[in-house]
C-alpha cells in the first residue's frame, strides 16, 4: 500500500484552476520533493492532502480517504509550515506538550515525548524560552518538532529550511534523513533544489497547476538532463572522427567534448570507437547538468 495516492486532483478558486488533474503516488518510507516556482500548485497540493480544502479528485493516505476519513488522516499526517504559527505567549516546552494533548496524549506520555522532542532538536537548554525570544534558526526547529510530536507515518515540510544558516541547514538534513530512514515518508517541498538534491529519492515537478516531470532523482536526471563527456587524447582528433547524431561534438585538438543526453550510457561506445580508430585516450571526465539547471530549464520551457 503506498502511503499517497492523489487521483485526477483538481482545485479551483473561481475562475482559475490552481490544480489541473494531477496524479501521483508515493511509497510508504518514500522522499518525496516537491519542486515548483511561486503559485505553481504546491501549497494548494498540500493544503488538499490535509483536507483543509475541498476539492475534486482523490486522495487517499496510507488507504484512508482524506475526505471521508479526516479524523484518522489527521493522525497519520504531521505538518511543518513554513510560516511560524505559534502562540507566543507560550514556552518551547509548552509549544510541545500542548500539541501533544491535541492528539490524546495525557501525563507521562506527554512528558516523554516533550522531552525526546527538546533532546533531538536540541532545544533542551532553551525550553523554558517564550517564543518571542527565540531566534529564526529555533524557531524553525521547534516547528518541526511540534509537527512530529504524535509519531506521524507522514511528515510534510513546507520550506523546512527556510531562512536558516547553512550549519543549521546541514543539521536538520542529517535528522530528516534519519526520520526517514526509520520509516517516516516524508514530502518536501523546498526552493533549494540542493536541498531536494540531496535528500529526495523522488522528484516531482508542478508548474501551473500541472505535473511536467515526475520520476526518482536518478531518472529525471538521466532523461531530462544533458551530460557532457570531456576526452583527452594523446594525438588531436579529425573533425568528423565520431558520428554525432542526438549529440554535439566539439574537436579542439586533442581536447574532445561531447554534449547531450544519454551520453554517459554511450560513454563506452564512444571510447571504443576511439580506441578502433587507433586513437589513444589520455583522460576521461564526464559531468551531469544539476538538477537545478534541470529545474529551472523545463519550468522556462512552459513559460
Amino acid at each position: 500500500m503506498d502511503a499517497l495516492v492523489i487521483s485526477n486532483l483538481r482545485k479551483e478558486y473561481g475562475k482559475q484552476e490552481a490544480v489541473k488533474g494531477i496524479s501521483f503516488s508515493i511509497p510508504q518510507g518514500g522522499f518525496f520533493g516537491f519542486l515548483g516556482p511561486n503559485g505553481a500548485g504546491k501549497t494548494t497540493t498540500i493544503k488538499c492532502i490535509m483536507g483543509l480544502l475541498k476539492f475534486e479528485g482523490s486522495i487517499a493516505v496510507m488507504g484512508h480517504d482524506v475526505v471521508k476519513e479526516h479524523t484518522a488522516v489527521s493522525r497519520l499526517i504531521g505538518f511543518s509550515s513554513q510560516e511560524f504559527d505559534f502562540d507566543l505567549f507560550l514556552s518551547v516546552e509548552q509549544t510541545i506538550s500542548y500539541a501533544a494533548g491535541f492528539y490524546g496524549m495525557k501525563g507521562k506520555e506527554v512528558k516523554k515525548r516533550t522531552e525526546e522532542l527538546l533532546q533531538q532538536f536540541s532545544l533542551t537548554e532553551h525550553r523554558k524560552k517564550s517564543i518571542r525570544a527565540l531566534s529564526g534558526g529555533m524557531k524553525r526547529r521547534l516547528i518541526i518538532a511540534r509537527g512530529l510530536v504524535h509519531r506521524p507515518k507522514m511528515l510534510i515540510l513546507d520550506e523546512p529550511t527556510a531562512g536558516v544558516d547553512v550549519q543549521l541547514r546541514r543539521d536538520l538534513w542529517e535528522q530528516l534523513s534519519a526520520l526517514n530512514k526509520a520509516g517516516t515518508t516524508i514530502i518536501l517541498t523546498t526552493h533549494y533544489i540542493e536541498e531536494a538534491e540531496r535528500l529526495c529519492d523522488t522528484i516531482g515537478i508542478i508548474n501551473k497547476g500541472k505535473i511536467i516531470a515526475l520520476d526518482s532523482k536518478e531518472k529525471i536526471m538521466e532523461n531530462l538532463g544533458s551530460q557532457t563527456l570531456h576526452i583527452t587524447t594523446k594525438e588531436p582528433v579529425a573533425r568528423g572522427t565520431l558520428p554525432d547524431a542526438d549529440c554535439l561534438v566539439l574537436y579542439e585538438g586533442t581536447k574532445l567534448t561531447i554534449k547531450g543526453k544519454g551520453i554517459k550510457k554511450k560513454a563506452k561506445g564512444i571510447l571504443s570507437s576511439l580506441e578502433s580508430k587507433g586513437i589513444e585516450v589520455v583522460e576521461v571526465d564526464a559531468k551531469e547538468e544539476s538538477l537545478e539547471s534541470i529545474f529551472l530549464r523545463i519550468v522556462g520551457e512552459q513559460q
